[in-house]
């Protein structure tokens, strides 16, 4: 168990780092998904830590509602919402955008890679 936890949170911290290089450019649809599957293996790698069995989701709010049944970590839910939104609802081509209103701007970005470093440190001080 200990592996697949640690598997996770291996690729969890690929996909923070791979938002972090591409901030580096414009291309903001590409960030918003690293981070968001940043969070998303972050939240799976606790669930595992704690013996609850992996589910095949992405919806972030809804990984948060089975981390809050073990501990409530006090993940800012406003901002999972909003990146879950990002990537979720309208995550392929010929959709209106990555965002209800078109591409994440530069602004939502460094936010969005803000919100999963701080999700990375919740979810590390909680297993350890």
């Amino acid at each position: 168990m200990k592996k697949l936890v640690e598997d996770w949170l291996f690729f969890a911290n690929n996909d923070l780092a791979a938002a972090d290089v591409l901030s580096n450019h414009s291309m903001t649809n590409a960030i918003a998904f690293h981070c968001q599957q940043a969070i998303e293996k972050y939240l799976k790698a606790f669930l595992i830590e704690n013996d609850i069995p992996l589910q095949k989701i992405h919806d972030l709010n809804r990984l948060n509602e089975t981390v809050k049944k073990v501990r409530d970590l006090g993940i800012d839910e406003d901002k999972l919402a909003e990146i879950n939104e990002v990537y979720f609802d309208t995550r392929y081509p010929g959709e209106f955008g990555l965002t209800p209103n078109g591409m994440p701007t530069g602004e939502q970005i460094k936010g969005f890679i803000a919100f999963a470093k701080e999700v990375k440190t919740i979810i590390s001080s909680a297993m350890t």
